[in-house]
This record gives C-alpha cells, structure tokens and sequence, in this order.
C-alpha cells in the first residue's frame, strides 16, 4: 500500500512537472530574453516557463506591481499579453454590459488580454453565493462565462 501511494505521488508531481517547466533565463533562447526586454525594461520580479512551444514570462511593471503574463514561440514573437488592471480601465462597453448583465455583482478583479490584434476582457464578478469568470470583447460582448 505504501509503494501504491508512493508511486501516485511520484506520477502526480511528474505530471505537475510537465504542465508548465520552470526555467532560469540562461535556459530560455536570447531571442526570446532580447524581445522582453526591449518590450518590458522595467520589468520585475520575473519568472519563466515552459509550456509545450511556449515561453512564458510572469513579471511585475510600476509601483503598483500590477501583474503581467507573457508567452512567446521559439521565434521570440509575442504571442500572448495578458495584464492585470484596474476596474475602471475596463472600456465603457464592458462596463455597460456588466451592469445589465451582472446588476449587483462586485467586479473583484480585471485583465485585458491581447492576442495579435485582438484583445479581450476577463472579469471575476462576485454576489454571494456566485462568482463568474466572464471574458468580453471590447465592444462589451460576453465571450465566455465560466462559474468559479
């Protein structure tokens, strides 16, 4: 019994392992290490990974330390932008539809989240008992709504 736990946690941290590999910034490609930078000078705090073909880069900016998470291909071209933000930085349109859609709900946490040319808005919207997860376009269209 006690090699039968043994091994499940030996799979189970193996698998967490493989999920998402952190890494030292020696080990990502200069390419990749070049582009932050140049994009991110005052990044802080950073931290890389590993997903499949994918860098990720998680980082503070400004004396707020709002969060940032940034994935890169091997090229070193900025896949994905995804950066915390005020509530009040979220456009007129989400705001709207929040307010019809979600009456009485308290928006706990915002990001904007850029990929390419199209950006999108995650919300975690709470009202006891519920919380949602729900992703707009800019136009204050719901994406996707997840219960959390």
């Amino acid at each position: 019994m006690k090699t039968a736990v043994s091994a499940l946690m030996g799979s189970l941290l193996l698998a967490g392992a493989v999920a998402a590999q952190k890494l030292p910034q020696s080990q990502v490609p200069s390419v990749i290490v070049n582009n932050f930078q140049k994009a991110f000078p005052k990044a802080a705090d950073v931290e890389w990974k590993k997903k499949d073909a994918l860098y990720k880069v998680e980082f503070e900016t400004g004396t707020n330390k709002t969060d940032h998470d940034v994935w890169y291909d091997a090229t070193g071209k900025l896949v994905k932008h995804k950066e915390e933000i005020a509530t009040s930085a979220l456009p007129a349109a989400v705001q709207a539809k929040i307010a019809a859609a979600f009456a009485g709900y308290t928006v706990k946490d915002a990001e904007k989240i850029t990929e390419g040319t199209k950006e999108t808005y995650k919300a975690t919207l709470k009202k006891q008992p519920e919380k949602w997860e729900v992703v707009f376009d800019a136009q204050g269209n719901i994406v996707s709504k997840k219960a959390d």
